[in-house]
């Protein structure tokens, strides 16, 4: 079963916004991955300039390395139709891991 982590209000630059997550949500996806039923966690964040892209892409890497076989994907975007069917894939897409995905309406 695919688990999300939503996270819905981060720092705007990239160095701040990292340490937030680290800090305050590192354990919650560590801990939901714990959970024996759970074989993938989606982490959504919300949408950011380019320059987070390397930390977002590191954490999704590392953090489903330290997972695996379970898998783990982090996921940018508003609310929308485009978020939601990166979602379904995702459930669905057992190959899939370490990723981040940006989605754009």
């Amino acid at each position: 079963m695919q688990r999300q982590l939503e996270v819905s209000l981060l720092p705007d630059g990239a160095l701040d916004a990292q340490t937030a997550f680290m800090a305050l949500h590192l354990e919650a996806a560590r801990a939901m991955l714990a959970d024996p039923e759970t074989s993938a966690l989606a982490i959504v964040l919300p949408p950011a300039a380019h320059g987070h892209r390397d930390w977002r892409l590191a954490l999704a890497r590392d953090l489903a390395r330290e997972v695996a076989p379970k898998r783990v994907n982090i996921v940018s975007g508003h609310h929308g139709e485009a978020r939601n069917d990166v979602l379904r894939f995702l459930a669905d897409a057992p190959g899939v891991t370490g990723q981040y995905l940006v989605c754009h309406e």
